[in-house]
């Protein structure tokens, strides 16, 4: 199997860690946050963008590639890296978010999850090994196992959908056929610590090769989603990568990090590009605000990326103004070298011996907004 994790170094004063994630399509140095590519393109971006931003792992979603353009379509195409024109790592997640945030929309069994598509209102089904089969048809280097995702804060059906979904994990992991890709297990349990530890604890038994930390990101507070991540670090084999799935505001990688966590992906740099915000060493700003009419600066002036490189605040403000499309671009290369270069700063601090300084300083100084305090429920990656 092409797939091997490497620790190269571990912060003295927290649980923060650099390592390697080597794949078919290249190396990944962690830890990593991941461009959220939901139908096989990161919107506004072109994979000549994502090279020149850095970007090392992009995502594509299972769900929405199965309804469109279909698993076989994209095989014949050679997999996503053809389809898409993206040559480095690619992540596929199962689909079980999507799958069971369609309420009233998908019926679960034990066998799988019959739903109806939210495009046409066809019906489909999903089962462990469906999953798999639709994964190693789309080919990227890391897929995830089929999961149940809860509300994260009723104990009862947590405990039967974490039963279920260990028992789909077994039939993923006997399901999975190719020995090119790396199939993660996800660990569930809500907020509740005892089945964070229960299922962080029957997972490893199963030897993946990766850990995702799912079912957060829904409503949960900050220190909630902290408190499991600290649960579940201990438990999982430190010479695995684990994987915090959704989650990824500015602050969250240094609090993620911080408990051992070696890769993220989150929709909110290009959700929020695409609404006129975007984010500064001291926070997030909207371009709509009067104040930058006028203003001949830059975002950030520290910053390298072709937006600040390039183009006014006022000018920025104008095509958020006058509904012109490029903004939607400019926002977004700037969004997301914001968010690589922050990981790049923390992994460089990491193997420098300076993270816990770098990270305080961070956060002395970034002020995140109301709506960042909580986790919040994607409606598609």
């Amino acid at each position: 199997m092409s797939f091997a994790f490497q620790l190269l170094a571990e912060d003295s004063q927290t649980h923060a860690r650099a390592g390697l994630i080597q794949t078919p399509h290249g190396d990944i140095p962690t830890p990593v946050f991941a461009p959220v590519g939901t139908q096989a393109t990161v919107k506004t971006l072109t994979p000549a963008d994502l090279h020149e931003l850095g970007a090392t792992l992009i995502l594509g979603n299972t769900y929405h590639l199965y309804l469109r353009p279909g698993p076989d379509l994209i095989a014949n195409f050679g997999g996503l890296h053809h389809f898409m024109q993206w040559h480095r790592p690619i992540l596929t997640d199962s689909g079980g978010f999507q799958v069971f945030s369609l309420q009233g929309l998908r019926k679960v069994d034990e066998a799988g999850v019959t739903f109806r598509s939210h495009l046409d209102g066809s019906t489909h089904r999903f089962t462990p090994e469906g999953v798999i089969a639709i994964q190693e048809k789309l080919g990227a280097d890391i897929i995830m196992a089929f999961d149940e995702c809860p509300e994260p804060d009723d104990y009862d059906y947590n405990v039967a959908a974490l039963a279920r979904t260990h028992r789909w994990a077994e039939r993923c992991r006997a399901a999975q056929r190719r020995t090119d890709q790396a199939l993660y297990g996800i660990v569930q349990g809500g907020i509740f610590a005892d089945l964070r530890a229960h299922s962080a604890e029957f997972l490893s038994a199963l030897d993946f090769p990766g850990y995702g930390i799912g079912g957060l990101s829904v409503g949960e507070t900050k220190a909630q989603i902290q408190g499991v991540i600290e649960v579940v670090h201990p438990l999982l084999s430190r010479h695995k990568p684990r994987y915090l799935m959704g989650v990824g505001s500015p602050e969250d990688l240094f609090e993620g990090v911080a408990r051992g966590v070696d890769q993220f992906d989150c929709v909110l740099p290009t959700r929020i590009a695409r609404n006129g915000a975007v984010f500064t060493p001291d926070g997030r700003i909207n371009l709509r605000k009067a104040q930058y009419a006028a203003d001949p600066n830059p975002i950030d002036p520290d910053c390298t990326c072709y937006t600040c490189r390039t183009f006014s605040l006022a000018y920025l403000r104008h095509l958020v103004i006058a509904k012109e499309t490029l903004v939607l671009r400019l926002a977004t290369i700037h969004n997301l070298h914001f968010m690589l270069e922050t990981m790049r700063r923390i992994r460089q601090s990491i193997l420098a011996g300076t993270f816990a300084t770098v990270k305080a300083e961070f956060l002395a100084r970034y002020e995140p907004v109301a709506e960042d305090q909580r986790g919040k429920k994607p409606k598609a990656r």
